[in-house]
């Protein structure tokens, strides 16, 4: 494991129980770093945690809840307490929620999903600041959608979402520019074979696209090369 490229290297990712999540884990712990999970469901969790391990890498799962901010000072407590720097920070958790024209918008469903795609990501950066910086070459990653950039009918929730995180991770970036050796980049996976996929396009024929490992892998490449901070990368496939 001396010889990978991410040996010896922490990473934390979100939402890792299943779709891009998981396979960035997965992809990760091939690269060498010790992983942990994070998401909801326990058995998921466990169940990648077991493909990681049978595939000669490392990881630990932390099944928390995203929408309860005390969980997520918990686990930067217990964290902090076993390894002293994070150097990769996944943000990949959201929520899709339905879609519907803005002034149609369920104003407690637009809650929860503020709450999951933009709070609970920057209750994480402030949880795991102090750990990032102690890294000689911290990275966090954002996880898009193109709607965040390019406004689509009945995608206003998810895509002022996506926008909103594009802007927080960015001033983090620029934040810790010249104080830390932090670097942040956001990735529009575009197309991809996952369950929120699916459920914004019912009709679509999931075979022609392309799987969570592509995107997983040009996550990897990005972590492992040097990327200047702020960049913004779509996955193409």
């Amino acid at each position: 494991m001396s010889n990978l490229p991410l040996s010896g290297k922490l990473a934390l990712v979100t939402g890792a129980s299943r779709g891009i999540g998981a396979a960035t884990a997965q992809a990760l712990a091939k690269a060498g770093a010790h992983v942990i999970l994070t998401a909801r469901t326990p058995g998921a969790l466990e169940e990648v945690e077991e493909r990681i391990h049978a595939a000669g890498g490392s990881a630990t799962i932390a099944p928390l809840d995203l929408i309860d901010g005390d969980s997520i000072g918990r686990l930067a407590q217990a964290i902090g307490g076993r390894w002293s720097a994070l150097d990769i920070l996944v943000l990949n958790a959201a929520t899709l929620g339905s879609l519907a024209a803005v002034q149609a918008i369920d104003a407690k469903e637009f809650a929860r999903l503020l709450t999951l795609n933009i709070a609970a990501p920057q209750a994480m950066i402030a949880a795991f600041d102090t750990m990032l910086r102690a890294s000689g070459d911290a990275r966090v990653i954002a996880l898009t959608s193109s709607v965040g950039s390019a406004p689509r009918a009945y995608w206003g929730a998810y895509g002022a979402s996506k926008a909103a995180l594009e802007t927080l991770i960015g001033a983090y970036g620029e934040e810790v520019r010249n104080i830390s050796a932090i670097r942040t980049h956001i990735v529009d996976p575009g197309a991809t074979r996952t369950a929120m996929r699916a459920r914004a396009f019912p009709g679509e024929d999931p075979a022609t696209l392309k799987a969570p490992d592509v995107v997983a892998d040009a996550i990897v490449n990005l972590v492992t090369s040097d990327t200047p901070t702020g960049h913004r990368m779509r996955v193409e496939g």
